[in-house]
C-alpha cells in the first residue's frame, strides 16, 4: 500500500472514531444526571438550538479538516502540546491532534449547552475538562508523535528513563514537577538573613536582618497562607518580598506556620486566631517597642490577619477603648489576593456544598467519631493541580515518562510541592463560614474568640492587592473587600486603596520592581461594582 492510499485509510479510521465519539457524547449528555438532595435529582437536558448550532460547526469544520487530510497536509494546530516537529512531520499526527482538538471543543460546547444552574454547569465543565486533558493524544506513547521520535533517535534509552521516572514518583506518591534534590531551604532559597525569635505549637516568627544602617520606627509583620509554606515570599534575592522589604529599611517580622501533624489535628479557626495571629502581632510589639505595626496578610494568611484584627478591635470596643493601639495595633493593612467577601469564589466553588462540607465534618471535623483529622497538604496540592490539568499535571506525565525528561529545577515548583497539612476542625469552620455560607462580611454574624467579628471596625488604612489572571481569587471577588472596609471609611477618615496587577495568584504578587515584567492599573474612584471600576 502507497503512502497515499495509507494515509487517507488512517484519516478515515480517526474521522471515524471521533465521529462516533461525539455521538456517544451527545447521547450521554442528554441522559447526564447530577448529585440533588434525595428526591430531588433532576435530568439535564441540552438547550436544543445551541445543540444545533455545534452539530453544524462541528460538521463544517469537520468536513474542513477531512479535505486537508486527503490531501496529505492537515493544518498545523497551534496548541503547544503539538508544537514539535515529530507532530509537524507526521500528517496522521498532525490530523490525529487536529480532530482531538475539534472533539474538545465541541465538547465543551455541549457542556455549555446544559440548561441548568451555573454551579451545576461549572461542575460539568470542570469534569469534561478533566476527561478532554486525559483523552489528549500528546499523553498516551501510542499516539504521541514526539515521544515516538525520541525513543527511535535514543535507541529506546527515553522508554527505559521514563519507566525508571515513573518507579521514582510512585515511590514519593506524587508527579515530579522539578527536580526537588537541587533546592534546599536556607541554602538556595529563603537565603535572607534572619532568626527565630519567638515560637509556639502554630508557628515560628522570623526577625529579618536589617539590610540598612537605620530601620523605620514602626517594624511591619508578614502573615504568609498556612496551606504552604513561608517562604514563598523569599524564594532568590532578586525576586524576594521578604529581602526587599529589609532592603528599604524596615524591621520585618513573618509568620511561619507549623506542619500540623496529628498532636495539632484538633486546633480550630479560633486558636489559629488567637494563638497564631494575635499572638504574633503582641510579639512584634513586645520585641519592637512599638505601640503599632504594618500588618501584610496573603492569601489566607489575609483572610487570618484581617480576622484578628477585627476580633481585637471588638475587645476594644466591648471595653470602651475602641481606638486604643492594643486593641487597634495595625497603622496600615495590606491584603495582598485575599478573599473577605466569598460570594463568588471562582472555580473553588464547584467543589462546595452543604454535602461536601458536611462530610468533612463527620470525617476529619471536631464532630467525626473517630475525632479531628488532618486535611492533607498533598490533596490540597493536588486539587490546586487539577485546576490547570494541562499544564500541571498531564504535561509532567508526558515529560517525565514518555519522553524520560527530567523536570528542571524550579523554585517556585518547588515550593508548589512543599504542601502543608491542616487541622480538620480549622479547616472546617473555614469552609463551611467563608466558602459556603459566607458570614464574614456581614457584621456581627460571626463569634471568633468570644469576639463579633465586624472588619468595618478596622481603623488602620487598608491596601487591597488583586491579579488579574488570577484563578484561586477572582480579582472581582478580591475588590469586594474594598466596600467591607469603605463602610465607615468616612467617619473614621481612613483611606481604602485598590490596585489591580497582572498575571496570577503567584506571579503577580511576587514580582520585583526592577524587572518591570507586569502592569497594574489604578483608579481613585471606588464604585461598588468591580467591573465599574476597571472602566
Amino acid at each position: 500500500m502507497d503512502s497515499d492510499a495509507l494515509w487517507a485509510q488512517s484519516a478515515q479510521q480517526f474521522q471515524q472514531i471521533f465521529g462516533e465519539t461525539w455521538q456517544r457524547a451527545l447521547q450521554s449528555f442528554q441522559s447526564i444526571e447530577t448529585a440533588a438532595p434525595p428526591g430531588d435529582v433532576p435530568a439535564l437536558k441540552l438547550a436544543p438550538d445551541k445543540v444545533q448550532a455545534l452539530q453544524a460547526q462541528y460538521m463544517e469544520e469537520a468536513g474542513k479538516l477531512w479535505l486537508q487530510g486527503l490531501q496529505g497536509a492537515p493544518e498545523k494546530p497551534a496548541d503547544k502540546r503539538f508544537a514539535g516537529d515529530g507532530w509537524a512531520s507526521n500528517p496522521v499526527a498532525t490530523f490525529s491532534a487536529a480532530t482531538y482538538l475539534l472533539n474538545a471543543r465541541t465538547l465543551m460546547g455541549l457542556a455549555d449547552a446544559v440548561e441548568t444552574d451555573a454551579k451545576t454547569r461549572a461542575r460539568i465543565r470542570f469534569a469534561v475538562e478533566q476527561w478532554i486533558a486525559a483523552m489528549a493524544p500528546s499523553n498516551y506513547l501510542a499516539f504521541n508523535a514526539e515521544a515516538q521520535k525520541k525513543a527511535i533517535e535514543t535507541q529506546g534509552e527515553s522508554i527505559a528513563q521514563g519507566l525508571a521516572n515513573l518507579l521514582h514518583d510512585m515511590r514519593q506518591g506524587h508527579v515530579s514537577m522539578t527536580d526537588e534534590s537541587v533546592f534546599e531551604v536556607g541554602r538556595n532559597v529563603a537565603t535572607t538573613e534572619g532568626a527565630v525569635v519567638f515560637e509556639n505549637e502554630l508557628f515560628q516568627l522570623i526577625e529579618y536582618k536589617p539590610l540598612t544602617a537605620k530601620v523605620h520606627e514602626r517594624p511591619v509583620i508578614f502573615v504568609p497562607p498556612c496551606i504552604n509554606k513561608y517562604y514563598i515570599l523569599d524564594l532568590q534575592p532578586d525576586n524576594s518580598l521578604v529581602r526587599h522589604t529589609v532592603e528599604q529599611g524596615h524591621r520585618l517580622f513573618v509568620v511561619s506556620w507549623r506542619n500540623p501533624d496529628e498532636s495539632l489535628a484538633a486546633k480550630t479557626w479560633d486558636d489559629y486566631i488567637e494563638d497564631g495571629a494575635i499572638t504574633a502581632i503582641r510579639t512584634v510589639q513586645a520585641i519592637s517597642g512599638a505601640a503599632t505595626i504594618n500588618a501584610l496578610g496573603f492569601c489566607v494568611g489575609g483572610t487570618i490577619l484581617a480576622t484578628a484584627l477585627a476580633v481585637l478591635a471588638a475587645r476594644g470596643a466591648r471595653l470602651g477603648q475602641p481606638d486604643a493601639a492594643e486593641y487597634q495595633p495595625a497603622a496600615s493593612v495590606t491584603l495582598l489576593t485575599t478573599l473577605l467577601d466569598f460570594s463568588d469564589t471562582g472555580i473553588l466553588d464547584i467543589f462546595v456544598d452543604e454535602a461536601s462540607v458536611r462530610l468533612r465534618e463527620m470525617t476529619i471535623g471536631a464532630e467525626s467519631p473517630r475525632g479531628p483529622g488532618l486535611l492533607r497538604g498533598k490533596e490540597l496540592a493536588t486539587t490546586f493541580s487539577f485546576l490547570r490539568p494541562n499544564d500541571l499535571v498531564w504535561n509532567y506525565v508526558v515529560g517525565n515518562y514518555l519522553k524520560g525528561e527530567a523536570p528542571p529545577p524550579f523554585d517556585l515548583l518547588y515550593w508548589n510541592g512543599d504542601s502543608t497539612n491542616l487541622p480538620g476542625p480549622m479547616y472546617c469552620w473555614y469552609l463551611r463560614h467563608t466558602y459556603l455560607q459566607d458570614e464574614l462580611k456581614v457584621p456581627g454574624r460571626l463569634t471568633v474568640c468570644g469576639e463579633k467579628v465586624d472588619l468595618g471596625r478596622i481603623a488602620a488604612p487598608v491596601f487591597v492587592y488583586a491579579s488579574r489572571e488570577d484563578h484561586i481569587v477572582p480579582w472581582d471577588a478580591a475588590y469586594r473587600s474594598v466596600a467591607l472596609f469603605k463602610r465607615r471609611a468616612g467617619a473614621r477618615g481612613r483611606a481604602v486603596t485598590f490596585v489591580l496587577g497582572a498575571s496570577g495568584h503567584i506571579a503577580g504578587v511576587i514580582n520585583p520592581p526592577a524587572k518591570g515584567k507586569r502592569s497594574h492599573w489604578v483608579n481613585a474612584q471606588l464604585p461598588e461594582e468591580p467591573q465599574g471600576w476597571l472602566q
